[in-house]
């Protein structure tokens, strides 16, 4: 990795981190808060790709593990990974880096049509995937419950899609894009 590369990594993950700052609320079925964090995962992946958007997400829920406050209301520490939202958690990493893929993959053909189905497809549908198998399977919640629980927050997350594809798509027109400085 070249210290660009490590840059934006550290800076996507300070971006995480202040996105935690927007004050969250909790959905009561399923006790899982309602953050802006997802909408830097998404940015992450659509950005700066694959490999650095996936590094970028890592690092910063390293920084969680270790004790910094870091999620939304100030949470952070170990056993966050334990708790009900740990599936959606472990679910950023692989998103950001499928978002990014799918984006890299797309890149000569990348608007904002194709941003937003590769954000729902990686920012929303992996993510809850992971994250409602957890609460299912790691915190036993009944499988509908937690189906339905989650539903609250799909306009929230089609919001960010849309808004990290804008973005995307900005930053690739005006040639500021780093994937597109990859090539």
């Amino acid at each position: 990795m070249t210290t660009k590369d490590l840059v934006l990594v550290a800076l996507f993950a300070a971006l995480i981190a202040v996105l935690g700052i927007v004050p969250a609320f909790a959905i009561p079925v399923i006790s899982v808060p309602v953050t802006a964090q997802t909408l830097g995962v998404m940015l992450a992946g659509s950005v700066l790709g694959a490999r650095r958007g996936g590094l970028a997400v890592l690092v910063f829920l390293a920084l969680v593990a270790v004790g910094l406050p870091l999620l939304a209301g100030g949470r952070g520490g170990i056993g966050i990974f334990a708790g009900p939202s740990a599936g959606f958690l472990v679910a950023w990493p692989f998103a950001a880096f499928l978002i990014g893929f799918l984006t890299e993959r797309a890149w000569s053909r990348y608007n904002l049509v194709a941003a937003i189905g590769i954000n729902l497809v990686g920012g929303i549908a992996l993510v809850y995937a992971l994250g409602i198998g957890w609460l299912i399977a790691g915190a036993g919640f009944d499988p509908q419950k937690a189906a339905l629980g989650s539903a609250a927050f799909l306009p929230g997350d089609a919001v960010k899609a849309v808004l990290a594809s804008l973005v995307s798509v900005a930053l690739r027109k005006y040639h500021q894009h780093p994937i597109g400085q990859m090539r």
